[in-house]
């Protein structure tokens, strides 16, 4: 039985009907609509939200902004002209997906697909750079190998690969690129990607159509794991403090008989819960602090106050992240990362530390939540990432040594600026997405 440490009642529905501890993966096998009197982890809520095959986020018809030519970045006056294009041309699909009746919608855009094909080349730089330099230092000599997960429109795949057929033919005769993607929606895009308006498409490429949490097999050779603006969307737990003794609580999330939510907190049972914040609370030099902690002085005087709470606020662990960290040990043990996403996201839900950003579209306008306890399959729930711990526990997790860098400075080091210059001299490589970074081993 659940020990409920703090309760938020939002629902008039009977808590006494008897209810099932489910996880993201029995919903996905189970249920073709969001189920109702069921108990689930925060992380398998979200995670069911948006990837159950009948009824997620990413099941339905989210869709990828991507323009049909790439932006000729010389031809506009500044930044501030190819924005208004890219603005125009959004509000043009926005109106097309205001036309279909019935059929929920999202868009989104990434660096990817607005920078194309040179963000793509950018990355793929570093990576042919670091390969050649490995061989040079005699560490392997076998041909390039590389995996992406959560390859979208296959565009990142498919600029990587002219990129490297173009620039290093040697290299790309044995090389192979392997693309692991959970949505058959996108395989099907994927593939097609491949080929079009081509006249010699790739062969070199393998679709492996699962979610990088199902893999199974030890990659027992050296490869560069490519993870480009997807672990945003990995699922978090959340955690709240006792307020004297420190100890963690793990959040379940309670669907009632009438859909509505309830957030319930227990004592840690969970394994992954319990193993994050293990390897997180052995960090060193420095020791990790959770914000969600306050400080001594501050517990003292809230001994003060009328009614104080037992628990402090949520904290959200990345602990979808932590899994991926360990997967990549264990199977990919001979392995390169190269993974870009963002550190900080305006419209966060308030009063939590690591807070994602819980948003869906209506009339054209994203509008913004202030909870993840939301209807599943209809909103968008991202998150910002800890680079900086992230890349610590990263490192105890796989023994090595990662770096983080920003943006900015992955593209001076890696792209080729010249081809991304408006004629002001503004570089939108250089000067958009300023709240991305990279994290590198």
């Amino acid at each position: 039985t659940t020990q409920d440490i703090l309760r938020m009642p939002t629902t008039t529905a009977d808590p006494s009907i008897p209810y099932r501890r489910v996880d993201a993966a029995y919903c996905a096998q189970k249920f073709t609509k969001p189920p109702r009197n069921v108990m689930m982890l925060t992380r398998d809520f979200i995670h069911d939200s948006l990837y159950n095959p009948s009824y997620g986020y990413f099941s339905k018809q989210a869709l990828i902004f991507s323009p049909l030519t790439p932006y000729q970045f010389g031809e506009f006056r500044d930044s501030a002209d190819l924005l208004k294009t890219i603005g125009r041309q959004y509000e043009e699909i926005e109106r097309e997906l205001d036309d279909v009746r019935n059929i929920p919608k999202q868009l989104w855009h990434t660096p990817t697909e607005i920078l194309k094909p040179w963000y793509g080349y950018s990355v793929a730089n570093h990576i042919v750079k670091q390969y050649k330099r490995d061989i040079e230092a005699g560490k392997h000599s076998e041909p390039l190998t590389v995996f992406e997960m959560g390859g979208g429109n296959g565009t990142l795949m498919v600029n990587i690969l002219d990129y490297i057929r173009d620039t290093e033919p040697e290299i790309y005769a044995s090389m192979e690129y392997n693309l692991i993607e959970i949505s058959s929606k996108l395989v099907r895009y994927q593939l097609s990607q491949q080929t079009r308006n081509r006249k010699v498409p790739h062969t070199n490429v393998n679709i492996i159509n699962k979610s990088v949490f199902e893999w199974d097999e030890v990659v027992d050779k050296h490869c560069y794991f490519v993870a480009m603006e997807v672990i945003d969307n990995f699922a978090h737990d959340v955690v709240r403090y006792d307020f004297d003794t420190a100890e963690p609580y793990q959040a379940m999330v309670r669907v009632y008989d009438d859909g509505e939510f309830e957030e319930c907190y227990e004592k840690i049972t969970d394994p992954l819960i319990r193993d994050y914040l293990d390897v997180r609370a052995s960090l060193a030099n420095p020791a990790y602090k959770t914000p969600a902690i306050p400080s001594s002085t501050y517990r003292t005087l809230r001994n003060w106050l009328p009614l104080p709470p037992n628990l402090t606020k949520a904290e959200f662990i990345p602990t979808q992240a932590f899994q991926f960290c360990r997967i990549l040990s264990k199977f990919f043990p001979h392995h390169r990362l190269v993974l870009s996403d963002f550190f900080t996201l305006p419209d966060t839900v308030p009063n939590a530390v690591d807070a994602p950003v819980v948003q869906t579209r209506f009339s054209g306008v994203m509008v913004p939540c202030e909870t993840y306890l939301v209807q599943p399959g209809w909103f968008d729930i991202f998150f910002p990432t800890n680079f900086e711990l992230l890349s610590r526990m990263y490192d105890a997790v796989r023994g090595g040594e990662s770096m983080v860098c920003t943006q900015k400075q992955f593209a001076r080091e890696n792209a080729d600026l010249d081809k991304t210059r408006t004629r002001s001299g503004e570089n939108p490589m250089l000067d958009f997405y300023e709240n991305n970074k990279f994290l590198l081993s």
